[in-house]
């Protein structure tokens, strides 16, 4: 098993957080992972993208040009990586900041989202890359949920602890948009 993603997306809206939860997860299950981040200059608002790879035998190396797996988290990162996705891969995509329209390829599974919304209804747009990575491990079955939560307990600790349960909340939600969608 090996798994390649790319996670894409603006400066701010928690692109390498993403991928740095999926490499966490798959290390807490014994697996190999590389995870890669490139950024602009920019703080926030610039490009921002990182690729992880997540298998059960070694990884030959940390690039990719042709993903399992897209997170796009704007239009910019949809138009640039989907072209790269391989046939039968997976890509999920932030409705609200990606204009998504019926120009999806159809040799792929698409799952769109407004993780931003979920988010705002939980209290805090803030965990809306929370979300994305609660309907990623729904989808991907590439780590399970429960190393999800155990990911979460070890980011949110100290002064962080507060947010922990708000994270669990965008967690399960994003898996649960994605059970709501599959289920209509």
């Amino acid at each position: 098993m090996k798994n390649e993603i790319i996670v894409s997306g603006f400066g701010g809206q928690g692109v390498l957080s993403i991928g740095k939860m999926i490499a966490e997860a798959g290390n807490i299950e014994n697996l190999a992972v590389s995870w890669l981040p490139s950024y602009g200059p920019e703080m926030r608002g610039g490009t921002a993208n990182c690729t992880v790879v997540v298998a059960d035998s070694k990884i030959g190396s940390p690039l990719t040009d042709r993903p399992d797996i897209l997170i796009a988290l704007n239009r910019p990162s949809l138009d640039k990586y989907m072209p790269m996705v391989r046939p039968g891969g997976l890509m999920i995509v932030n409705q609200k900041h990606s204009e998504p329209t019926a120009d999806f390829r159809d040799d792929i599974r698409v799952m769109v989202l407004d993780s931003s919304q979920i988010a705002m209804d939980l209290g805090n747009l803030i965990v809306a890359n929370v979300v994305m990575f609660g309907a990623f491990v729904a989808l991907s079955g590439v780590v399970s949920m429960d190393t999800a939560r155990q990911v979460l307990k070890e980011t949110f600790t100290g002064r962080k602890e507060k947010l922990l349960d708000l994270n669990f909340q965008a967690l399960e939600a994003g898996a649960n948009s994605v059970k709501e969608t599959q289920g209509a």
